[in-house]
């Protein structure tokens, strides 16, 4: 063990000794800064919004909070009950029915129960399903902190659905919703997505408590909002509740600069073992430590972990100084202290880790920097620009059976082109550098230093 730690400590005193090793492994982070200004100069905005509104309630990550809410203020006890007489069919999520909020802010806490075309009813708690059922009438009652949701299809056999607990003073009403109806065009790197609102509207009737007191948030540019007639409320609304799959992330956005960072990183993990055969040394180091296999596993140690610092330092700096270019409604999904933030950032540390072991095992494989570099940016790069130019799905499995995947590492929510999850994006990287490792050590243990 003694023996491999002086190997590693050898193999670091290498890496550390050649100035032009460590100016591009300096230029690496410098690049991913400097692209990540690129990137975000051009979004920034006025503050807006007065001293409050960076504090103020906003959706999750991902999600969106729109369409029409017609409410009483409730400050104890109470409940809703109506039935869905007809909603209109604007997509399989359009959404009619109760809900109950902490507050009409955009992201405000909220407990609902739901009418959808091609789901039945659903249950909803803050932008997430909690169970679903069948009826067209709906109630929302809340006990003391305890909200439950029923279903039901006659209005006097209910079930029960599901507790949400919200105390003090809430909104309670009617609400509908719709997702956006989207066309989306890729063409290698350009994206462009039409979105149609259409009207969310649906038919409330045997509403109780009845026609008083309603207030409404939201609702839609073409029609009145809320409307109350023959016992019936009709209410009308643009946009949706829910995951919003064509948002931004901004984070990942900012990360991209890691593209180019990789170049440098590639670069030296490859000139690293080349540059000994190229100058005859690799038969003096293979003579001090005749076990190959652990000078190779030594070498993987020191610049994955020289590759994890560059990617961790690269990543940081780029969330932190980025920061003032972005809206100030926003900043907050730059924040290194939102763990899904900090995730991005480590994944983003191991995507570049592990890019210095599969480039340091395909310049073991190769023993020649133009070949081992080519492979890797090929096989890192390509994949995620063919994919902007593929059909959807194909874009996906293009980046699902490639060491592209590791860039998945960089999302914080589930997008409409997310291939896979950032661990098992991560997972698909390591098993290209893991197998490309094994099949070095078994070679380099054969041939001829």
């Amino acid at each position: 063990m003694n023996e491999f730690g002086g190997l590693v400590r050898s193999e670091w005193t290498k890496l550390r000794s050649v100035p032009r090793w460590l100016l591009t492994l300096g230029a690496a982070v410098a690049l991913t800064v400097l692209v990540a200004l690129l990137t975000t100069a051009g979004a920034k905005t006025a503050s807006g919004g007065g001293p409050g509104a960076v504090n103020a309630p906003k959706p999750p990550r991902g999600h969106q909070d729109g369409g029409a809410f017609a409410y009483r203020e409730l400050t104890g006890d109470g409940s809703l009950v109506a039935r869905v007489a007809a909603q209109k069919n604007t997509g399989p999520w359009a959404k009619a029915g109760l809900m109950i909020r902490a507050s009409e802010d955009p992201g405000a806490r909220y407990a609902a129960v739901m009418l959808t075309p091609a789901h039945g009813v659903r249950m909803q708690a803050d932008f997430a399903d909690m169970a679903a059922g069948t009826g067209t009438w709906l109630k929302l009652a809340r006990t003391g902190t305890r909200v439950t949701g029923y279903a039901s299809a006659d209005g006097t056999n209910w079930k029960a659905l599901g507790t949400y607990r919200l105390g003090g003073t809430a909104h309670l009403g009617l609400f509908v919703a719709s997702p956006a109806q989207m066309s989306m065009v890729r063409w290698f790197g350009e994206e462009r997505v039409h979105s149609e609102m259409p009207d969310a509207q649906a038919v409330f009737d045997r509403v109780t408590p009845g026609p008083d007191g309603w207030r409404v948030r939201g609702g839609g540019p073409r029609h009145a909002p809320f409307t109350w007639a023959d016992g019936k409320a009709t209410l009308v609304g643009v946009g949706d509740v829910g995951p919003d799959p064509y948002a931004d992330d901004i984070t990942r956005m900012t990360l991209t600069g890691i593209l180019v960072g990789l170049i440098g990183v590639v670069g030296v993990a490859v000139l690293f073992v080349t540059s000994e055969y190229r100058r005859g040394m690799a038969l003096t180091t293979f003579t001090v430590t005749p076990d190959r296999r652990r000078v190779l596993a030594a070498r993987a140690l020191v610049l994955g972990g020289a590759g994890f610092l560059v990617g961790a330092v690269a990543a940081a700096l780029s969330l932190l100084l980025t920061r003032p270019f972005v809206r100030v409604s926003r900043r907050d999904e730059l924040s290194l202290a939102d763990p899904v933030v900090l995730r991005a950032v480590l994944g983003t540390a191991l995507l570049v880790a592990l890019v210095a072991v599969f480039s340091l095992a395909l310049a073991t494989l190769f023993r020649n920097t133009a070949a081992a570099v080519a492979v890797a940016l090929v096989t890192l790069l390509v994949p995620r620009i063919v994919a902007t130019g593929l059909p959807l799905e194909a874009a996906r499995w293009t980046q699902r059976l490639t060491p592209a995947a590791g860039f998945e590492a960089q999302q914080t929510f589930h997008r409409y082109d997310t291939a896979m999850g950032p661990w098992a994006g991560l997972a698909v990287l390591a098993l290209y550098a893991v197998v490309c490792l094994a099949l070095a050590a078994r070679f380099l243990a054969r041939r001829d230093a």
